[in-house]
């Protein structure tokens, strides 16, 4: 049962934990540069995509990369910067408010379930990559589509799920793993078999997006290939992928301590999909499998911790637990936060920490 407090309760820890971060990020910094300290890796390509779309800056070489990152992020940039002139503040305020978006529907999602919906807020906030929900990433945007669309699911609310999905799949590539797991939910539900046709909603962006590289470069992939030309992430048994992601962790450069983090989160994953396996829950199982499976056969292991912040299926059984047994959560987020500070430090400082 949903009650009332729960959107209030996600609302407090959301704009309580950005309130946190603005303090620690201000020590040092003036006001004016307290926007460009957040405007690091991923998110000034947002930025350059918004400013002057996937052929990057006149005059510079262009970035293969650019096509791996989908247009929704950088179309609401546009739209924000009519009334935000700066670029880095613009990408920050809609991280801002999809993200209080998305707190409120992981709290309602987790009370339909029986859980206390703040612990399952709380459980993601100092999750240590929860960083990204707050810079000016995709990670809050998607979630706003995501989570909504997966509440309407669960309560029989087809047509507003595959269009809020639809709307994730417009954010990032995991909107295809979205409406996998919609497919599975809509099976195993034994929804009337007339109203199937609105799974094909969330994959019409999808294709919508691949057609205007195709339009514009003749390649239909042009996403996954920009993913594999900006950061060789080509497919490799998951064996291999796990040897090469080792031999890096183990070493002394610079990204040894984020390979690290990647096999860290690479078991938390495997331990996350087992737990769904055995309490069958599918769907589920669908969304974060899929996820998982495209993570751990690159050529190593990149972004698998980021990644968990969108897995909210995880928050969810999270909650659950918690709120049987009030102690797990304490632990957890006596474990995590650090972790989730220093992940934070090294963000702002120009580490590689995702």
């Amino acid at each position: 049962m949903i009650t009332r407090s729960a959107g209030r309760d996600a609302l407090l820890l959301w704009f309580g934990s950005r309130a946190g971060l603005l303090v620690a990020t201000l020590l040092g910094a003036t006001l004016s540069g307290y926007a460009e300290k957040w405007r690091k890796w991923d998110a000034g390509l947002f930025i350059a995509i918004a400013q002057y779309g996937y052929d990057g800056e006149p005059g510079r070489p262009a970035d293969e990369g650019l096509p791996a990152f989908f247009p929704g992020l950088p179309a609401v940039l546009r739209v924000v910067h009519l009334v935000v002139p700066d670029w880095a503040a613009a990408g920050l305020l809609i991280s801002l408010v999809s993200g209080a978006v998305a707190m409120v529907a992981l709290a309602r999602l987790a009370e339909l379930e029986g859980a206390n919906g703040w612990m399952a807020v709380l459980a993601l906030l100092v999750f240590p990559t929860a960083v990204f929900l707050a810079a000016g990433y995709s990670e809050s945007l998607f979630l706003a589509f995501a989570i909504p669309a997966w509440l309407a699911a669960r309560q029989g609310r087809w047509p507003q799920a595959v269009l809020l999905a639809a709307g994730a799949s417009c954010v990032r590539i995991t909107g295809l793993f979205l409406a996998v797991a919609l497919v599975v939910e809509f099976f195993a539900g034994k929804e009337a078999p007339r109203r199937a046709g609105w799974l094909v909603v969330p994959f019409v962006p999808l294709v919508a997006y691949s057609f205007y590289h195709y339009r514009r470069s003749g390649d239909w992939l042009a996403w996954k290939h920009a993913q594999e030309a900006g950061w060789g992430r080509e497919f490799e048994w998951p064996w291999e992928a796990w040897k090469t992601t080792w031999r890096s962790a183990m070493g002394a450069g610079e990204f040894a301590v984020a390979f690290r983090m990647e096999i860290a989160g690479a078991l938390v994953a495997v331990a996350v999909l087992v737990w769904l396996l055995v309490l069958r829950r599918w769907s589920d199982l669908a969304y974060t499998g899929a996820q998982a499976a495209a993570l751990m056969t690159s050529a190593y292991y990149l972004s698998i911790p980021r990644s968990l912040v969108l897995w909210f299926p995880l928050w969810v059984l999270v909650a659950k637990v918690a709120t049987r047994r009030a102690w797990v959560l304490v632990l957890y987020a006596l474990i995590s936060g650090p972790l989730m500070l220093v992940n934070t430090a090294r963000f702002l400082s120009g580490a590689w920490a995702g």
